[in-house]
């Protein structure tokens, strides 16, 4: 088929997690025969200081079609405010350039609400993935939201979030329940062996492990910076551990804690390891080894569960999202890490974390997606009403019908 009669699907990415649940669609669509896969990489993907991810997405066989960098330096309010303005110049050049049929974006980051308003003025429909979820511990709360309000498409993760998105104005058949990509990512990647991990991480990986990942906490009083501490005196009552830890995201007072934690491990007498970026191979392989995944990022809530791995999820982050039996929630207090740490490492918990109980889907979310973004009609796509919930009953579940 001629290119100039393909539909073209342009999936913008900025992080490395946010990319490692996207890979799968993005691989979907570059083999579909009616679609034109367009790559958008922005924001940390080009940092040299957060491992220059740019680099897995082309080794993984895609083509950047357009880069957009716009982190400014400092990780304080104010240089996240004109990262997104830097952002919103650089997506309209890319978007004027590429000229997509649909722009796919995931989550709820701020780099996402530069592409989503220049996409919004551009007439550029928006397909949404993991809207209508609540993270009460995070500005990123409001975006998801802001973003859902600009989106044509919506791809949540479980039906109480259609729901949410429906109640929101949305309408119910522009609402789709796939569940979540990442889930998608477990089911089909071919995991890294201890032995192999060994070798590519050049490190021993012995019991316990645990995996953590601790970003700033971007709403309410508290920075996490504290917390961060507390969190290094509850590790110092297991020092027996392998400690594998991934720097925190380019959000407010991200760099602040990422030097933190760089100058506890190079301190510390644990054994620890600090890395950027491990990739998603590498990520999910060091999961499934984990005795416990630690902190408060949302791959412990979404594909730790899923993976069978316990998780000590601590403070309001992840406030809010649906959670699965083997999430142990925990205040930020050193007692209450470690209580929940050693909690987690029991036998009976372990057992429990191992039935794989997930509330996110069951790992075929991409085929949903590519069906709908193959056959959804492009005209008046753009053109939303409001769907008002007065008179009107929450639909049924979702059919995954167009």
């Amino acid at each position: 088929m001629n290119n100039n009669t393909l539909r073209k699907i342009c999936v913008v990415t900025g992080t490395r997690a946010e990319y490692g649940l996207l890979s799968r669609l993005m691989a979907a669509i570059q083999n579909a025969e009616t679609l034109q896969l367009q790559v958008i990489a922005c924001a940390a993907h080009l940092s040299a200081k957060h491992g220059m991810t740019v680099n897995q997405i082309l080794a993984d066989g895609f083509q950047v079609d357009a880069g957009v960098e716009m982190l400014e330096d400092g990780d304080d309010a104010v240089s996240v405010v004109k990262s997104v303005a830097k952002g919103l110049i650089g997506f309209a050049d890319a978007l004027q350039h590429l000229k997509p049929d649909i722009l796919v974006m995931l989550g709820d980051r701020y780099e996402m609400l530069a592409a989503a308003q220049a996409a919004l003025l551009m007439n550029v429909p928006i397909a949404h993935i993991h809207g209508g979820e609540l993270t009460f511990g995070a500005v990123d709360e409001s975006i998801r939201h802001a973003i859902t309000k600009m989106a044509s498409l919506h791809f949540t993760a479980t039906e109480p979030y259609r729901q949410r998105v429906i109640q929101m104005g949305e309408r119910p058949d522009r609402v789709f329940n796939v569940g979540a990509p990442g889930l998608d990512l477990i089911r089909h990647l071919r995991l890294l062996t201890r032995v192999q991990l060994v070798t590519e991480l050049n490190m021993s990986l012995n019991s316990p492990l645990f995996l953590i990942t601790y970003h700033p906490v971007t709403w309410g009083t508290a920075a996490g910076m504290e917390a961060l501490q507390n969190l290094f005196a509850a590790l110092a009552a297991f020092p027996q551990a392998t400690i594998v830890w991934t720097a925190p995201n380019a959000d407010v007072q991200g760099e602040t804690m990422h030097q933190m934690i760089k100058r506890w491990s190079h301190n510390s007498i644990l054994n620890v390891h600090l890395f950027a970026s491990l990739g998603s191979a590498r990520y999910l392989s060091v999961m499934a080894l984990a005795d416990v995944v630690i902190g408060n990022s949302s791959s412990g809530i979404i594909e730790a569960p899923a993976i069978g791995t316990p998780t000590v999820n601590i403070g309001s982050r992840q406030q809010g999202r649906l959670r699965s039996p083997s999430i142990l929630d925990c205040d930020e207090s050193e007692e209450g890490i470690h209580q929940s740490i050693c909690k987690a490492l029991t036998l009976d918990f372990q057992k429990l974390a191992a039935q794989k109980n997930s509330v996110y889907g069951q790992g075929n979310s991409v085929e949903k997606m590519l069906k709908i973004l193959s056959e959804v009609e492009l005209k008046h796509l753009n053109t939303k009403a409001f769907y008002d919930l007065v008179d009107k009953p929450l639909t049924t579940p979702s059919k995954d019908r167009l």
